[in-house]
């Protein structure tokens, strides 16, 4: 339904005036409050909390529930519950979110009211909102649904309950739980919706992968090294890979040793870039390109970006840093992707530090001669590269956490590479 029909619907309904309607619906819209959610809102505002003409919801199997669905009435399996803190309207307002199934498939929900949910629960929702988020219905439990608890559980082909490894956790995931090894952490100051906020940030791992993650509500025991089970974790994306959120209403308590895999995830190109992102992936390949940008580079003292002629597109004009940095183009016979290394790697592989390079630029007059060396050394030559891949309307980059020349035998890599083509 149209925003301009629901207005329509509901002002005949309220018999108020329409054009007052669509102002206050399409504020609420604005601040993406759940449609179901705005009419009820509107509903309070003008007098009526019987939900106006609204047809009675039929009993859905999710299987069946699209976007257009409109209000439906569910029995179905919490597989998760998640809780955290929006902002709505200027005001914190409390949610819960994690998926319902059935037999005959699963959905994500967002729980407006606390209808008192645990994981497990077999229940009937009546008069649920439908909308779609990220292509898919989600069902949006609100002021005007209800929830009656059914004593008898139903059987669903799902897992109930949100304990998952690193390697299965997906953007979107609500009300996970892991079990982690802290490998990294730093308290950082950030402008958040409330002023300066500190948060933590840094690197989860267990015996399946690595993620980084977020804690907006720092928990002591997210010290490096430690080792913790955190209940209620959301899951969202970074830079195309999944991240995960430590709230405060995540539970940290400590937990026996968790082992962490010392290697990353070996792909092939093509199956990396096609994952959309991947945050510690091993890519081997040949060098056939160093790209400009590399070498000397000066960057903004305040954001960090690279600038051209003293020019920071976000501060102006400013008094640059040197540093240095490749960008190396790595290709597998199956796609490209653009390695991308750190001050650190480079040096390696130039051979010197930044002062070395520096110098040697002043000797040359031009600093063209530093990404000159590293071209020669690099191009045409087999690679191992271990790094956090991200895919974007860019392009494939490849952030470099480890930069080695390959000591695999030619041969070996294309028979492998002819047994994947001939399946």
């Amino acid at each position: 339904m149209s925003l301009d029909d629901a207005a329509e619907e509901l002002a005949s309904a309220l018999g108020v005036d329409e054009a007052a309607v669509r102002e206050d619906l399409e504020k609420l819209v604005s601040y993406s409050v759940p449609m179901d959610e705005a009419k009820q809102s509107l509903r309070r505002k003008y007098g009526d909390s019987g939900g106006g003409s609204d047809a009675t919801p039929s009993e859905t199997d999710i299987a069946d529930i699209t976007t257009d669905s409109g209000n439906v009435t569910v029995a179905a399996r919490v597989l998760t519950v998640g809780k955290r803190s929006i902002r709505y309207e200027g005001e914190d307002q409390t949610i819960f979110e994690g998926e319902l199934a059935d037999g005959t498939g699963r959905i994500s929900y967002t729980a407006w009211n606390d209808f008192s949910l645990s994981a497990g629960d077999t229940i009937t929702a009546g008069n649920a909102g439908v909308r779609e988020w990220d292509g898919e219905p989600e069902l949006n439990l609100g002021s005007s649904t209800t929830v009656t608890l059914d004593e008898e559980p139903l059987s669903v082909p799902y897992e109930v309950g949100g304990e998952r490894e690193l390697i299965d956790l997906e953007p979107g995931d609500r009300g996970r739980t892991i079990e982690i090894k802290v490998l990294d952490v730093e308290r950082r100051t950030i402008d958040g919706r409330d002023g300066e906020t500190e948060i933590l940030s840094g690197e989860f791992g267990d015996e399946t992968t690595r993620l980084p993650f977020t804690d907006w509500d720092p928990h002591p025991e997210l010290a490096e090294g430690a080792s913790v089970r955190i209940e209620d974790v959301y899951v969202d994306e970074f830079r195309g890979v999944p991240s995960v959120n430590v709230t405060a209403f995540s539970s940290v308590e400590p937990a026996a040793e968790v082992s962490v895999s010392d290697s990353a995830t070996a792909l092939s190109v093509r199956e990396a870039v096609a994952s959309g992102g991947v945050y510690d992936v091993l890519l081997t390949g040949n060098v056939i390109e160093v790209r400009d940008g590399s070498g000397l580079i000066q960057r903004c003292p305040d954001c960090g970006r690279v600038v051209q002629n003293d020019q920071c597109r976000d501060h102006g004009r400013v008094d640059p840093e040197d540093d240095l940095r490749v960008k190396a183009v790595l290709d597998d016979g199956t796609d490209t992707v653009t390695a991308i290394l750190d001050r650190e790697l480079t040096a390696a592989v130039y051979g010197g530090s930044l002062e070395d390079a520096l110098d040697h630029a002043r000797d040359a007059m031009d600093r063209d001669v530093v990404a000159d060396r590293i071209a020669e050394r690099l191009e045409g030559r087999e690679y191992r590269v271990r790094g956090a891949l991200s895919v974007d309307e860019y392009g494939a980059n490849l952030n470099a956490s480890a930069f080695d020349e390959s000591d695999e035998a030619p041969e070996a890599r294309a028979a492998a590479f002819l047994a994947e083509v001939d399946g």
